[in-house]
């Protein structure tokens, strides 16, 4: 039948070959053609672009937003939900996630310190095989980019992002980053390097209420370049990164989202950068104008996907209005288009070559063990006095503070939700710094207890105080006492009971920067910084027992006051007389 079939086929097709009527070409729609082309330049957030939405918008991209995720929270319910994406869009997407430390939106995901944890560690090694765990965990879950790391050179700690950064120095965070990102990358998932450019550089304005996050960066150019640029340069000439995502903040008053010298003259051009550049959350609508204009701006600065969660209809059909009024050309969306396509090449989107790995690596015992070997690389002993540390496994201890049984003070913001989590309940898979201290003691004899009125029993107070967890522009502080911006209401009693019970005390701090402890170090024995640690507390009892030494240095100068501005070691006018401890301080116990 079918060779029947071919057969007549053949000679009607001779038949009007002889008639002098060859077969009409294919008629192609050119305002389609470039209608889709300027879909995948578009990315939206799950909740607001349903899987209908994508036969007749091709987008590019779809992302969960922090604490966004399928109403089944495991490796299938993640898979099901990219899946579907996949099945209903001609054009495969490319489905993104702020995983900055571990999957951190998935429940039961291995939750690692944060990348202020990180620094202190300064081992290329660990952040390598980080990135190797955390990229096989997102990869597991079906999701193919990851919006980290964070490239920023904090330069002042009442930044809010400031536990996002690795280091106030360039280097540090240079070495560490390039070594996540080919962790990450050599597992399959597109690592982002963010946020381009200079946005730990921004300084305090009292006439915008005192804001540092998405604020303005007045810096000469040398500065820039040899400060801020360079963790970029090492990324894309070193790491290769597949895409980099373009700050909120300004640099001497411009918008880094419409700044054409920048993303295409330095970035793309001087850096030769050939991935994607993405915009960050809605970050286009700080430009100055109507929708219309910001999109011109932003996409002629070279910007090559729009990340707008929720009126990406309105931008895929204003920027073809643009296109056809000739204020974008057809030639940047044709260089953006490229591009896109470039990464989902890459990542095996269009071969339909990506692999995800096994639901058994999340949260894997080797993952566990990496978190827990990080957060004992990552703490920082400050003092030591009479050499309380190493503890004995037989003490006697009480714990107190708001940081001794909650995992979610412990791991920070960008865990499981945006700002973070108050308590464990969304964390079962977290080891709590009571429950590794209990382990200790239960298999050696000792005790502990959180109970006050058994002062007189114990041999040691552990004095936990904490953060509440935040996120960006939320984290701002102008007050960075230990009852200041962003911390816990419990610290204060907690540290009045330490002082008056004539036992040692052993004070561990749980933040994202640096804290005043000025007054307060005098009553302490002993004084540990654990950052934001996550979920696997017993990195700290194998040292603070003495299984490990410490091994972490300050990636951050420690400071007298909250006029955190002025210390930086990159400063050329740093004030020495308001630093407490400088960068690269560190003890050890032996």
């Amino acid at each position: 039948m079918i060779s029947h079939f071919k057969k007549w086929i053949s000679i009607l097709l001779t038949l009007t070959l002889i008639a002098g009527c060859a077969p009409k070409p294919i008629e192609v729609n050119e305002d389609e053609v470039l209608f889709k082309k300027i879909a995948q330049l578009v990315q939206a957030e799950r909740n607001n672009f349903a899987y209908v939405d994508s036969l007749e918008y091709t987008l590019g991209s779809v992302l969960s937003g922090g604490g966004s995720h399928p109403t089944s929270n495991n490796a299938a319910g993640w898979r099901n939900l990219v899946s579907q994406y996949q099945k209903q869009s001609p054009t495969p997407i490319i489905y993104g996630v702020d995983a900055v430390h571990g999957h951190n939106n998935l429940k039961g995901a291995t939750i690692f310190p944060h990348n202020i944890g990180l620094g202190a560690t300064q081992d290329e090694d660990l952040l390598y095989r980080i990135g190797v765990a955390t990229g096989k965990e997102v990869s597991a879950t079906g999701v193919h980019w990851n919006f980290a790391p964070t490239l920023a050179v904090a330069q002042d700690i009442r930044w809010g992002r400031t536990y996002e950064s690795y280091s106030e120095d360039h280097n540090i965070v240079s070495s560490l980053g390039l070594a996540y990102i080919k962790g990450l990358q050599s597992t399959g998932i597109a690592a982002t390097a963010k946020h381009f450019l200079a946005d730990g550089a921004t300084k305090f304005n009292p006439d915008s209420g005192y804001k540092l996050d998405q604020g303005d960066a007045p810096l000469d150019e040398e500065t820039l370049r040899r400060i801020h640029l360079y963790p970029y340069y090492e990324a894309i000439q070193e790491g290769e990164v597949l895409t980099v995502m373009i700050s909120y903040s300004s640099i001497n008053g411009e918008k880094l989202h419409g700044s054409k010298y920048w993303i295409t003259d330095v970035l793309k051009g001087e850096l030769g950068f050939k991935g994607l550049v993405i915009s960050d959350w809605e970050a286009i609508h700080q430009l100055e104008g109507s929708l219309y204009q910001q999109i011109v701006q932003s996409m002629n600065a070279g910007i090559d996907m729009l990340m707008q969660p929720f009126n990406w209809k309105s931008v895929v059909d204003t920027m073809f209005r643009a296109v056809k009024n000739n204020d974008i050309s057809r030639e940047r969306i044709d260089d953006a288009y490229e591009r896109v396509m470039y990464v989902k090449t890459q990542l095996g989107l269009l071969d339909n070559t990506f692999e995800m790995a096994n639901e058994s690596v999340i949260n894997s015992n080797e993952h566990k063990a990496l978190a827990r070997e990080a957060v004992a690389k990552s703490l920082v002993l400050l003092k030591n006095q009479n050499q309380v540390l190493p503890l004995q496994k037989t003490a006697k201890i009480l714990l107190i503070g708001p940081g001794i049984d909650n995992a979610g003070l412990a791991s920070g913001g960008w865990t499981f939700s945006w700002q973070g989590e108050n308590s464990s309940q969304n964390l079962p898979q977290a080891t709590t710094l009571k429950k590794a201290f209990e382990a200790v003691a239960s298999a050696h004899g000792g005790m502990i207890t959180t109970d006050r009125s058994k002062i007189n029993e114990v041999d040691v107070v552990i004095l936990a105080l904490a953060e509440l967890p935040y996120a960006e522009e939320v984290g701002d502080a102008t007050d960075l006492s230990l009852t200041g911006s962003m911390m816990h209401p419990d610290n204060q009693d907690a540290i009045n009971f330490a002082k008056t019970s004539n036992k040692p005390v052993v004070t561990i701090l749980t933040a994202g920067r640096p804290r005043l402890i000025h007054e307060e170090l005098k009553d302490w024995d002993a004084f540990v910084m654990a950052w934001l640690y996550g979920s696997e507390a017993a990195g700290i009892t194998d040292v603070l027992y003495g299984d490990l030494d410490f091994t972490g240095k300050l990636p951050f100068t420690w400071p007298k006051t909250s006029n955190t501005d002025v210390i930086s070691s990159q400063n050329s006018q740093r004030d020495v007389n308001q630093i407490l401890f400088d960068i690269g301080y560190g003890l050890k116990t032996r």
